[in-house]
């Protein structure tokens, strides 16, 4: 393994840590400042929408000027946005920080980017992965750390303390090494990913997926709270399970054929909807907090399957395209997840569960059959 994959493994476990304390206990936070079901979702759709913005000029610029500046600066400005909502008293103060922090999400295109292009021998699809399941690990104490400090301190204190998180990942991740800017034949030019039908219909589908994997999310804390009667250690530690999950299953998820990970991805969120709809108990709530980790090793897998459609000096603006696209389903999905809620808080569920067998027969019709992760 290159030394570069070592610093954001390091890095992003870091950032694991902080963010998992404070993730999973967005929406309880919001409505402790003041938010109803449908300002949640709305503001969640805010984020989402923030954490669309920049996915795309993100991965032009790393792939004409560069990607270690774009990492640098995503973290940097993580962590600003983290004592901001640290610091906040007041639900719009709050909401400033939570949209800068979305806004950062612009760093997805090159750190994937960067590490296709950094991992050696290694495929596409295990390198990919295996940044994912760092990050994924480090969540694994973080929510139930976030869960304990919430009950005995408040949440505001769990903040505070993954914003000190943030600073120590930020520090890691200036060790990090340049890397040459990728070009191509000026004879003979790449096809303008405009005109590129694979990549193209791969998005529509990639959308759709991802929309219906995100939908059961935004606000499942809420519902354990409000409907099973869950604490915030309890929520807590359903996010540990979610966070070992997570790691677990991308790892595992990722040395599979790359369309048969994604289609399994696609079932363990399918089944964590199912779980928490019918279910009434911890143990069966924490099983489906992991096999939700499907959705965190449905992304890596996803730019694994893009990869062999475009050129290398369009890996960046390739995967900024396709962040996009994932960043539009965040946005748009939790509007409906509130509206749903405030019909009926477990109505999300069923149409989630129905959404994602059509998603997964979509897959298995359409779904490119080559991918490089297997070189």
């Amino acid at each position: 393994m290159k030394p570069s994959l070592i610093i954001i493994a390091f890095s992003l476990f870091t950032w694991g840590i902080g963010e998992g304390m404070f993730f999973i206990f967005q929406p309880i936070y919001l409505q402790q400042l003041g938010a109803d079901p449908l300002a949640i979702g709305g503001i969640l759709g805010l984020a989402g929408l923030a954490m669309t913005a920049a996915h795309v000029p993100a991965g032009f610029l790393a792939d004409r000027f560069g990607r270690r500046p774009l990492l640098i600066s995503a973290w940097v400005l993580g962590a600003v946005a983290a004592w901001m909502m640290a610091l906040a008293n007041t639900l719009p103060s709050f909401v400033a920080g939570l949209l800068l922090y979305g806004l950062t999400a612009f760093v997805a295109a090159p750190l994937s980017s960067y590490a296709t292009a950094a991992r050696g021998t290694w495929p596409v699809g295990r390198a990919l992965t295996f940044i994912s399941a760092t990050f994924n690990a480090g969540s694994i104490a973080g929510p139930f750390l976030g869960g304990w400090i919430g009950d005995l301190y408040g949440l505001k204190t769990v903040y505070v303390l993954a914003a000190v998180i943030f600073i120590f990942s930020t520090v890691i991740i200036f060790f990090l090494r340049p890397q040459p800017v990728d070009a191509h034949d000026p004879a003979a030019p790449p096809a303008s990913l405009r005109t590129n039908r694979r990549y193209i219909g791969f998005l529509v589908l990639f959308f759709v997926v991802m929309f219906a994997l995100y939908l059961p999310q935004p606000l499942s804390p809420k519902f354990l709270e409000d409907m099973r009667g869950l604490s915030l250690s309890q929520i807590g530690l359903l996010g540990t399970a979610g966070a070992f999950g997570n790691a677990l299953l991308t790892v595992l998820l990722g040395l599979l054929n790359v369309r048969l990970g994604f289609v399994l991805a696609q079932l363990g969120v399918g089944f964590f909807a199912f779980l928490i709809w019918r279910e009434g108990a911890l143990p069966f709530f924490a099983l489906g907090y992991f096999t939700l980790g499907g959705y965190r090793a449905a992304k890596p897998l996803a730019s694994a399957l893009i990869r062999p459609l475009i050129h290398e000096a369009q890996m960046g603006l390739a995967y900024g395209i396709a962040e996009t696209v994932n960043g539009l389903t965040i946005m748009l999905a939790p509007p409906l997840a509130g509206l749903l809620y405030t019909q009926d808080p477990s109505l999300v569920y069923p149409v989630s569960i129905a959404a994602i067998a059509i998603t997964i027969l979509l897959t298995l019709s359409f779904a490119p059959r080559k991918s490089l992760s297997q070189a």
